[in-house]
């Protein structure tokens, strides 16, 4: 085991269950008897400090030099692993697949070769009906190895070993298919991680000639429920960079149907459904489809309550990222920003909980979600607490869009706050900052020339600018690469609340059960 680092064991152990500690305990005085136990002692310690402190662990094991320290560290961390490899087992079919390849592998070296090609075939059963592709091809050339080095009862079943060939052949050309797709999926993820969506037609071209030209030498015919559910991945991504929502939900909806017309592999694979049942509640979110969102986040809310108890962290975590984001949205796109400060409250709470594994990005887009309930609720002042932790987060690169509409969302809650004296010189620096990471659109450009413009003028002035700029960005709202500003950042509803001096809420609320009695006329 090479892994040996403070943090890995110290998270490692901090990370256990009551449970699983428990059972790693059994396992230690069951399995170890007569052997060095102070790596169980090494374990207490670990377990009973909030944060790393290794001079108590040198005041304890009095004679420890560093390198002896190092091996134990390394020594625990294997046993923990092999312990909470045993507890997980029947959790993780994948697990209890590889075991029996195992146990074919010990029955081969017993010279029992019949006995091992049997077992192979009847775990080859299982894990194609688990959808295990890379599985199934080890399983397949183990049992090829066999049949070559051994003089086999399977060479008197007429075209065996053609058809094990052939099989192999599919199932080699199946898991290179789906690396194709899995590395298709990683970089178009990877691209929306460094620069969000599409802000020009340079950047729609680069999109689609890096999509389209990746995609084209994959096969896209005949695919096992992995290749389906990656080729729908790949799809989402693609559109969903382009702003292309409606063709977005369309691979969405059938990633997340793949599922259920398999419904084993909801629990099988609980972290690629629920990340398919997040997609298309983000593109009916941005499509504002409410009734079928309301019905996603009730489908979603119902799968987390009756799969949770089984859930390993990392599902812990995915399900507290994707659910309560949504539920966020939910409070947005009816306008109940007062209502949504709890959920705000709630969130924050578990993001504390689960903070040492969640990356940058992820607290980022939280944050900026918090600072859109508080502005709507009205709450400048902690609006501007939670874009200030974005604006100075040390984060480079990473979500440019984010960070340049967050100080554009600043801007609104400093001219709220009446702190013009600050704004000129805070439009100078977001400027500033628009220009260096390339980021500045039309949308940007007339909303930062506007609060340039009504600094220090009278009430009548300030209206006629306000009404001009409205104009102006609901003509700009009908071209494809804008309307994500609009996405980002409500501008047009928060002039509108301006004009006619009523709240960002009410102005929401209004808009939405417009929407809602349009919808329903079109569907009577």
């Amino acid at each position: 085991m090479p892994i040996s680092s403070t943090d890995h064991i110290f998270n490692l152990v901090k990370s256990l269950t009551k449970a699983e500690k428990r059972n790693f305990k059994l396992y230690v005085n069951r399995s170890n008897k007569n052997i060095d136990l102070r790596f169980l002692q090494l374990f207490d310690i670990l377990d009973k400090q909030k944060v790393y402190n290794e001079e108590k662990i040198f005041k304890k094991f009095k004679t420890l030099n560093k390198s002896q320290l190092s091996n134990l560290k390394r020594h625990l961390y294997s046993q923990l692993l092999t312990s909470l490899r045993l507890i997980h087992i029947n959790k993780n079919i994948d697990f209890q697949i590889r075991e029996q390849i195992d146990f074919a592998k010990i029955l081969y070296g017993k010279g029992l070769y019949l006995q091992s090609l049997k077992l192979l075939e009847r775990i080859k059963g299982i894990a194609e009906g688990k959808h295990q592709d890379y599985l199934i091809l080890e399983i397949l050339e183990f049992q090829k190895l066999i049949e070559s080095r051994h003089i086999t009862r399977s060479r008197k079943v007429k075209n065996k070993m053609e058809s094990l060939i052939d099989e192999s052949a599919h199932r080699s050309f199946t898991t290179y298919n789906s690396s194709k797709l899995a590395n298709l999926k990683l970089k178009i993820h990877g691209l929306y991680i460094q620069i969000g969506h599409i802000r020009n037609e340079k950047d729609r071209i680069m999109v689609q000639e890096y999509f389209q030209t990746n995609l084209a030498d994959i096969n896209t015919l005949n695919l096992t429920f992995f290749e389906k559910v990656y080729l729908n991945q790949c799809n989402v991504w693609y559109y969903y960079i382009l702003l292309d929502f409606k063709n977005c939900l369309e691979y969405a909806d059938k990633w997340v149907k793949l599922f259920e017309q398999d419904p084993e592999m909801k629990s099988k694979d609980p972290d690629l459904y629920m990340r398919g049942l997040h997609y298309k509640l983000t593109c009916l979110f941005n499509l504002q489809l409410y009734p079928r969102f309301k019905l996603a986040l009730t489908t979603f809310e119902k799968f987390v309550i009756k799969h949770e108890k089984d859930f390993n962290e990392t599902s812990h975590i995915i399900a507290f990222l994707y659910l309560y984001m949504t539920k966020l949205n939910d409070y947005f796109l009816t306008g109940k920003f007062k209502q949504g400060i709890a959920e705000v409250v709630r969130t924050e709470a578990l993001i504390q909980r689960y903070e040492p594994n969640l990356d940058p990005h992820r607290i980022m887009v939280f944050y900026y979600k918090f600072a859109w309930m508080y502005l709507g609720a009205g709450d400048y002042s902690m609006a501007l607490e939670y874009l200030n932790k974005i604006i100075y987060l040390d984060i480079k690169r990473l979500r440019e869009d984010i960070q340049s509409y967050a100080r554009l969302m600043a801007l609104i809650a400093h001219y709220e706050l009446g702190n013009y004296q600050l704004l000129e010189y805070q439009i100078k620096s977001v400027i500033r900052f628009l220009s260096k990471v390339e980021e500045q659109n039309v949308v940007q450009r007339e909303f930062l020339q506007f609060l340039n413009r009504i600094l220090f003028k009278d009430v009548l002035a300030v209206q006629n600018e306000m009404k001009t700029l409205k104009t102006k960005l609901e003509k700009i709202a009908k071209y494809s690469f804008d309307k994500k500003s609009f996405i980002y950042l409500d501008i047009i509803s928060w002039l509108d609340s301006k004009i006619e001096n009523v709240s960002l809420q009410a102005i929401i609320q209004k808009r939405f059960k417009n929407h809602q009695n349009e919808q329903e006329q079109k569907g009577s």
